[in-house]
């Protein structure tokens, strides 16, 4: 892994937990010498995990849309900052550069980013790690739906495995490094052949 995108708020949050869980997985991304490519904030849980990363000498990569520049407060102190036209287009972009896809806490934008490089995973565009960092039990609602879904047959347990799940920046990134993704069926449209 030499690239992760990070998903995650431009908030605070309502606990101090979400603040240290982005700086302990920022710790851990530049401990790895794993360039954090995320979107470009200096704000929130956002600006927390950009921080932690300068802060230990990593490497790190925003990628903002033109509109959100003044909105999410650019951070001035990146490696590089990528300005884009479109939330689309961060996406995309975003997807490009990285070799993984990390979601810390958030709202729906954040839970937005991740549902479509899942389903993206889902589809066969793409064979990267996605992985939920459960920081405060934050993402136990959203896990026990995977498994409901799972159960009530929506979604094939095969799939349900993509998304990887830790409390801590360590035990995720692990699972990032054995990862093997199922075999899904790749859908080519003649746009992409």
């Amino acid at each position: 892994m030499k690239r992760i995108a990070v998903f995650c708020g431009s908030s605070n949050g309502a606990s101090d937990l979400y603040i240290q869980g982005a700086r302990d997985l920022g710790k851990e991304l530049a401990k790895r010498n794993i360039s954090l490519v995320y979107g470009g904030a200096s704000v929130g849980v956002m600006g927390a995990v950009a921080d932690a990363v300068l802060e230990a000498g990593g490497h790190v990569i925003g990628v903002m849309p033109t509109f959100l520049e003044e909105r999410e407060i650019s951070h001035k102190n990146l490696s590089e900052l990528i300005v884009v036209e479109s939330m689309h287009d961060r996406k995309a972009k975003m997807a490009e550069l990285v070799d993984g896809f990390i979601t810390l806490p958030g709202g729906p934008g954040t839970l937005e980013e991740f549902f479509e490089i899942f389903t993206w995973a889902q589809l066969g565009l793409h064979q990267k790690p996605c992985g939920l960092l459960n920081i405060n039990d934050y993402y136990t609602p959203l896990i026990s739906l995977f498994n409901h879904m799972t159960e009530e047959q929506f979604l094939q347990e095969k799939y349900r495995s993509m998304a990887l799940v830790d409390t801590k920046p360590q035990g995720l990134l692990d699972q990032f490094n054995t990862y093997q993704p199922p075999s899904v069926k790749t859908y080519i449209t003649k746009a992409q052949s």
